[in-house]
């Protein structure tokens, strides 16, 4: 099984040069580390998926900071690394700097475009699926109020939100939609008690359904709502096992098919 098929898939083929047939790939995981039982934790399955199938090994680092960015590209890359996974849109100004200096390393982004040759840009319709999840908390809620409760407040993010929303009043157009972000600076993907927080301050108001798009804060929200019998929506990975009963359903962006890229030509 290729890499370029099992992980990468829905039309983010990259193609990969012979030179680079030898070279062992490297993902590097986001903030929040790649347990967080989200978006972080699906591209980590995607490459133990593609391990598996293969029988052949990949690089990774999880960071510990923002700083560790550039170092962790450069590392990589002159250790040979090809292709590089970056996991996130937070790499996009980093990779904007670093990727000219490796002309014949290729390297890929998750969730952000830089326009750069050896760079691809992996991007999702997540407002359609967010709009589906929407539905469905719609059908679901008895007290037509809906919560939505995003990690950093980002264009991407307030995607989610908007396309949630317009599910939501899909089916019915009276239906409130409480909104929270949690910060504006990456910390706000790993803050499960501010996550709580919101959510039951939402329920509070009267949600009885509450989506999260927030990475490992995610984990807060739904804490909440489990505790407080209401449904939560889980994001990017299925998170239905974490509160059986209480999850909805999840919104996944299968992350884990795009997050590598083909270190080996597909067979013909």
């Amino acid at each position: 099984m290729s890499f370029m098929k099992t992980l990468l898939g829905a039309g983010a083929a990259l193609a990969v040069s012979a030179a680079s047939a030898l070279a062992e790939p490297a993902i590097i995981y986001d903030l929040g580390g790649k347990f967080d039982k989200s978006f972080n934790e699906a591209a980590y399955r995607g490459a133990e998926r593609w391990k598996k199938e293969t029988g052949e090994n990949y690089r990774e680092v999880e960071l510990q900071n923002d700083a560790q960015r550039e170092q962790a590209l450069r590392r990589f890359a002159e250790a040979g690394a090809n292709p590089i996974v970056t996991v996130g849109f937070a790499f996009a100004s980093t990779l904007e700097k670093v990727a000219p200096d490796y002309p014949d390393t290729k390297f890929v982004i998750v969730d952000m475009v830089v326009n750069q040759p050896n760079v691809r840009s992996v991007v999702f319709k997540e407002h359609e699926g967010s709009y589906l999840v929407g539905m469905l908390g719609a059908m679901k809620s008895k007290t037509g109020k809906l919560g939505f409760v995003g990690g950093m407040d980002i264009p991407l993010i307030r995607r989610f939100a908007c396309g949630y929303v317009q599910g939501v009043k899909a089916v019915n157009p009276d239906a409130v939609v409480f909104q929270n972000m949690t910060g504006t600076t990456p910390a706000a993907w790993n803050d499960p008690v501010k996550g709580a927080e919101l959510a039951k301050a939402q329920i509070a108001q009267g949600a009885d359904v509450i989506y999260h798009a927030a990475g490992g804060t995610g984990r807060g929200v739904l804490q909440a709502a489990a505790d407080a019998g209401v449904y939560g929506i889980g994001v990017d990975s299925n998170q239905n096992y974490m509160f059986p009963g209480h999850v909805l359903t999840s919104m996944m962006k299968r992350v884990e098919i795009a997050s590598m890229t083909p270190s080996r030509p597909a067979p013909a």
